[in-house]
């Protein structure tokens, strides 16, 4: 059996991830989500084991420590990963594997396996991506500061992607992942 590819997908927050995702999970036979540990509290509507396995910060510690992610970072406040072990699993089983994480997330993925495909998902501008994560109305003031700040420091790493997708048209950038994928 020919084994899967990896594929991450990432960028700042409210650029149309989570989108793109879903839609690629959709539209791309042998394609699988790899669900993301937490650390943050759910947000309303979503599901342990669906949008993110939600866990204390005292279990993320401990999976830490033995070693169980393949990769994680502290983005927001709050702790992001991986479990290796779910990604090693779909691979060897055939399936391509999508990750959607943040980009220190993306960077240690790469670096540990080195066939990963990083796509990194841009805002037509700034001042756009601003919009949309007002238009979200998850977080607070700060909060939205704080995610643009980070915003301008991840789009400074997009060189160091595979490919670049600038989300300013959802179904044009929906095919250009198809297309990277398949």
């Amino acid at each position: 059996m020919k084994k899967g590819k990896l594929f991450v997908l990432s960028g700042p927050s409210g650029v149309g991830k989570g989108t793109l995702r879903e839609r690629a999970l959709n539209d791309i036979k042998n394609l699988v989500y790899s669900i993301s540990c937490t650390t943050r509290k759910p947000r309303e509507g979503e599901i342990n084991g669906v949008q993110y396995w939600f866990v204390t910060r005292e279990k993320f510690m401990e999976d830490i420590s033995l070693n169980l992610f393949l990769e994680y970072a502290h983005v927001h406040d709050d702790f992001y990963g991986t479990l290796r072990q779910n990604v090693i699993d779909e691979l060897e089983k055939g399936n391509n594997v999508l990750l959607e994480i943040d980009v220190q997330g993306a960077l240690q993925v790469k670096e540990k396996m080195d066939d990963a495909v990083l796509i990194f998902v841009a805002p037509p501008s700034v001042e756009e991506l601003e919009r949309r994560l007002r238009g979200r109305h998850t977080e607070s003031i700060e909060a939205m500061k704080t995610r643009l700040t980070n915003a301008v420091n991840e789009l400074s790493l997009k060189d160091k992607y595979d490919y670049v997708i600038v989300n300013d048209n959802l179904d044009s950038a929906c095919e250009e992942l198809r297309k990277i994928i398949l």
